[in-house]
C-alpha cells in the first residue's frame, strides 16, 4: 500500500466511522479551553476535568484570573502534574490576555505562543478546536500512531516534522478533526505498550500489524 493509499483509507474510515470526534476536555468557552489545554499537558483529560469545574466556578473570566495571586489558584489545581509551573502559566496566560488581547483568546498560533504555558501543540489546539482552522497538534498519541499507520516515515524525529507531514498529505477540511481522530485512536485502541491490534478496524492499512503481528501470530 502506498502513502497515498493509507492516506486515503484513514480518511475513508474514520469520516465515516467518527465524522464528529472533538477533545474530551470539558470547556464551555475559549477561555475555558485554553486553561484545560494548559493542565492537560503531561496529565490526564480525566483528571483534568475532574480539577476545572471548581476552578471555573472560582475564576469564571480571565479577569478574575488575571486579578489572582498563586496562592489562590494552586489549591485547584493541586493534583494536576507539575501544579506549581502551571499555576504560574495560568496566571501569567490571564495576565496577558488581559492586557495584550482584550481578555479574547487570539486565533493566530504565534499570538497564542506568546502567552505563558503556551507552546505550538496547545496554539494548535486552540486553533484547531475554537477556530476550526487546519491546524495539526502533535501529541504523544498523534506521534506514536501516525508512524505506526504508516502516514509518517519511522524516522520522524520531532512533532513538528510529523505535523508538516500530515499537514501536507491530509485535506485542509480534515485537518481538525484528523486531529482527534489520532489522538483517540491511540487513547482507546493503538494504546503504546500492547496495541489492540485485535480490536482495531484498519488493520488492513497499517504497517505496525502488517510487520508485527505476522511475526506473533508464528509464536
Amino acid at each position: 500500500m502506498t502513502r497515498k493509499e493509507r492516506y486515503e483509507a484513514f480518511l475513508e474510515y474514520f469520516s465515516e466511522d467518527q465524522p464528529q470526534a472533538e477533545t474530551e476536555l470539558h470547556y464551555e468557552n475559549p477561555y475555558q479551553l485554553l486553561v484545560a489545554v494548559i493542565l492537560s499537558a503531561q496529565c490526564t483529560d480525566k483528571r483534568v476535568n475532574i480539577v476545572t469545574p471548581a476552578l471555573f466556578e472560582a475564576f469564571p473570566t480571565p479577569e478574575h484570573l488575571a486579578n489572582s495571586h498563586f496562592d489562590e489558584v494552586l489549591p485547584y489545581i493541586k493534583s494536576i502534574s507539575f501544579m506549581n509551573n502551571k499555576t504560574k502559566h495560568l496566571l501569567g496566560m490571564a495576565k496577558m490576555l488581559v492586557e495584550n488581547f482584550n481578555s479574547e483568546v487570539p486565533e493566530s498560533v504565534d499570538d497564542l505562543q506568546k502567552m505563558p504555558g503556551v507552546g505550538r501543540k496547545t496554539a494548535n489546539v486552540i486553533a484547531s478546536v475554537v477556530y476550526n482552522q487546519p491546524t495539526m497538534a502533535v501529541d504523544t498519541h498523534v506521534f506514536r500512531v501516525s508512524k505506526r499507520l504508516g502516514l509518517v516515515n519511522n524516522n520522524a524525529k520531532t512533532p513538528l516534522e510529523v505535523e508538516k507531514t500530515l499537514i501536507k498529505h491530509i485535506p485542509s477540511e480534515y485537518v481538525h478533526v484528523a486531529h482527534h481522530w489520532l489522538i483517540l485512536h491511540g487513547r482507546y485502541v493503538c494504546v503504546a505498550r500492547r496495541p489492540k491490534c485485535e480490536e482495531c478496524k484498519i488493520t488492513h492499512m497499517c504497517k505496525y500489524f502488517e510487520k508485527n503481528k505476522p511475526l506473533e501470530n508464528q509464536l
